[in-house]
């Protein structure tokens, strides 16, 4: 690294392990996500398409409500209709008005969507496994658990169940 650039970051305010942690975090999702795109691209499954068809199948027959998906997905209403639409349109998923307040809608996977997220559950999980997992011992796996929930901006003020989460700082 050259050495202007050096000083420049560290008047910026970031040391150079903090540069080396970010720069790898950044490095290694990079590479993953590429990697997992690619395991599923002969099933014809981006990951966004592959994240949405897993949460319908873990949400079981009755499915989930959109404006939940999207949220879960960290996607804008619009960009998620979009999504929602062309899986609708390729046939994996149906939407219907909510039964709980029929002001929303619900969406849930249909027969060919559970098949298709069958096939790519088990491609994603063994490219999971032989790029990340297998990787990893499970102190490696605890501690990045533990970082991702220090991450998690929920922490700062609570789990939502009323109680707070030590947030670690003093």
């Amino acid at each position: 690294m050259p050495s202007g650039y050096r000083a420049a970051m560290a008047t910026d305010g970031l040391r150079d392990l903090e540069q080396e942690a970010w720069a790898g975090f950044l490095f290694a999702h990079e590479r993953l996500w590429r990697a997992l795109e690619a395991g599923l691209a002969p099933l014809n499954v981006s990951m966004a398409e592959y994240s949405v068809l897993s949460l319908l199948y873990e949400a079981g027959p009755d499915g989930m409500r959109m404006s939940d998906l999207a949220q879960r997905r960290l996607m804008s209403s619009g960009g998620f209709t979009r999504l929602a639409d062309r899986l609708q349109n390729r046939g994996l998923i149906e939407r219907r008005r909510s039964a709980a307040d029929g002001r929303g809608f619900d969406a849930t996977l249909t027969g060919s969507g559970r098949a298709l997220i069958r096939r790519a559950r088990r491609r994603h999980h063994a490219d999971l496994r032989e790029l990340f997992f297998n990787r990893l011992d499970d102190d490696h796996l605890r501690s990045l658990a533990e970082v991702w929930a220090r991450l998690d901006p929920s922490a700062e003020t609570g789990r939502g169940d009323g109680t707070a989460r030590e947030s670690g700082r003093a």
